[in-house]
Formats: structure tokens, C-alpha cells, sequence
């Protein structure tokens, strides 16, 4: 049986279509997914959401499976290290954004219970946008 799939999705890469048919436009709030989500988009800033995926397995374990808690207290010499690491994409900047946004993930947690309640309030229901990159939704979310 034939799916049917987006004109995006490249069909001679089964890593990016096993994402599209299992996890794209799949409502998520489970915590260390939501942290993983938030640390690959960071890191595909400025690159192709392919490489990304083709590099998650290096994310995942030099961020330690997304635990932001323990993003969060990367000094110096894990920065360092990460920085080494060809798995990853190695943009120093980018790293130091992960550790901020670790931090900044728990601040929303401690204040509204969950990163996902906080991104519930402001849109309760999924909602469906086709074409858009920006949205004035998304602007509010990101200040």
C-alpha cells in the first residue's frame, strides 16, 4: 500500500520518512520530547531539518537523552566536550543556547506545572497551518 506522504518528504531517505509517517504534525507533550524538540530546532537554525534528523541519535546522547535537569548544569568542560563532538552540529553558540534554554525550560515548568501546559495555554486545540513558517501565534510564544 502506497502512503501518502508530503511533497517535502526527500522518498529516497527512510530516516526522514519514518519521521514524517510516525512523528510529524503529532500533537506532543511529553516532557523530554517536547526539551528534545526545543534543542533540534535551536540546532537546525540556519541548516536543513534533514541533517538534523540524520544526526538525533548524536543529540539525544550528548544531551543526555534530553534531560533538561541535567542540560541545564553543563559547565564549562561539558561545553567543551560538546564542542568536540562530531556527531553533533558544533556551533558554540548554539550549544550555549541549548544550556540557556534547559534553564529557561525549567523556569516554565516551575511556574505553570509543565512545559506542555505552558504551550497549552496558548493554543488548547492543535491547530492546522499549511504554508506558514511564521505565525503570529508562534511570535507570542518566542519573545
Amino acid at each position: 500500500m502506497d502512503r501518502k506522504r508530503c511533497g517535502w518528504v526527500p522518498l529516497d531517505d527512510p530516516i526522514y520518512i519514518a519521521y514524517h509517517d510516525q512523528e510529524w504534525g503529532r500533537p506532543v507533550s511529553e516532557r523530554k520530547k517536547l526539551f528534545g524538540m526545543l534543542i533540534l530546532e535551536g540546532f537546525q537554525a540556519g541548516l536543513s531539518w534533514r541533517t538534523i534528523l540524520h544526526k538525533r541519535a548524536a543529540f539525544v546522547a550528548a544531551f543526555e537523552n534530553f534531560e533538561p535537569d541535567i542540560v541545564a548544569s553543563f559547565g564549562e568542560k561539558k561545553i567543551e566536550a560538546l564542542l568536540k563532538d562530531p556527531g553533533i552540529v558544533r556551533n558554540e553558540a548554539k550549544i550555549r543556547a541549548a544550556v540557556v534554554n534547559a534553564k529557561a525550560f525549567l523556569s516554565i515548568e516551575r511556574e505553570f506545572g509543565s512545559f506542555g501546559a505552558y504551550l497549552a495555554a496558548f493554543a488548547p486545540e492543535p491547530i492546522v497551518e499549511r504554508g506558514k513558517t511564521v505565525s503570529p501565534l508562534a511570535a507570542r510564544m518566542s519573545p
